[in-house]
């Protein structure tokens, strides 16, 4: 009994001294941004080493794939420590989605507003720059990401509205960007709305710079719709790059973490072309 006790503390001592050689993808704190009468939605927060609330850090803010029925916050965890570790914050928002709520694409973008509006609003408790947000996600999370830069209107009523929901940057991982019959989601949003949060519809001078990566064999979202949003962005004046993975599908860019059977071959690509998109934006701690 005695040599089991000493052998389950060794144990215990040794997980402890492996445990702190490895990264943790688990958020260091969560927050309320929003009550709905569905739920309340929270933010996963992802913080730089030693950080402060005087801090005025850039931002990053994420918005999890599943063609607005379904995901988890928990896709982009291990994004979201990435970039802390560089010293950016980082979030992972939930938001409504139809399997659980109910709702409708319409309401994940007004989901997807008022996280960005919280927080610049909280900008000096988050120990961020309120001018230097980016919003960024994949698939259906790509959409609500670039939706809060390009789609205006359809806020959330009741909100402070003067502060902006807007971000500074868009980074965008495979995107649904055009919910008419030619991309996806046109039954989701209905023949009579088709064009209504379909970004393709709504280019126009003055978008925030944006970076796409998307696959080119994607089945899902064709790559075609970046491709015309990339030409649409760029004829007007806007800054918009995007990075073609050769052969790639849909969701390639998931990292080990959330997908078990990838390498983060891709993973670390998109995080490095990621950060080099930051540093030409001065979106970078120093």
């Amino acid at each position: 009994m005695k040599n089991s006790k000493i052998l389950l503390i060794l144990f215990l001592i040794s997980f402890s001294f492996i445990a702190k050689g490895q990264v943790s993808y688990e958020p260091d704190e969560t927050l309320i941004y929003k009550t709905t009468p569905q739920t309340t939605l929270k933010l996963h927060v992802f913080k730089p080493e030693k950080h402060k609330k005087k801090d005025k850090r850039p931002v990053v803010v994420f918005f999890f794939g599943g063609g607005w029925s379904g995901g988890s916050p928990k896709q982009f965890y291990q994004q979201a420590r990435y970039f802390s570790e560089r010293g950016i914050v980082a979030i992972s928002a939930e938001y409504r989605v139809f399997k659980k709520h109910n709702t409708t694409p319409f309401d994940c973008v007004r989901d997807a507003k008022s996280a960005i509006r919280w927080v610049r609003v909280h900008a000096s408790e988050l120990g961020i720059d309120p001018d230097r947000v980016i919003a960024s996600g994949g698939s259906a999370g790509g959409h609500l990401a670039a939706c809060t830069g390009v789609i205006e209107g359809n806020e959330e009523v009741g909100e402070e509205l003067k502060v902006s929901s807007v971000p500074n940057a868009m980074l965008l991982f495979n995107p649904v960007i055009d919910t008419t019959e030619k991309g996806y989601g046109l039954k989701k949003v209905g023949e009579a709305r088709k064009t209504e949060i379909s970004p393709c519809s709504h280019v126009r001078e003055g978008i925030v710079p944006t970076l796409i990566f998307h696959g080119t064999a994607d089945k899902t979202v064709p790559f075609e719709n970046v491709q015309r949003f990339t030409k649409l962005m760029n004829e007007v004046g806007n800054s918009c790059e995007l990075i073609a993975y050769e052969g790639e599908g849909h969701g390639f860019f998931n990292g080990s973490f959330f997908r078990k059977k990838n390498t983060d071959v891709i993973f670390n690509s998109t995080m490095e072309k990621a950060m080099e998109f930051f540093k030409e934006l001065k979106f970078i701690y120093k």
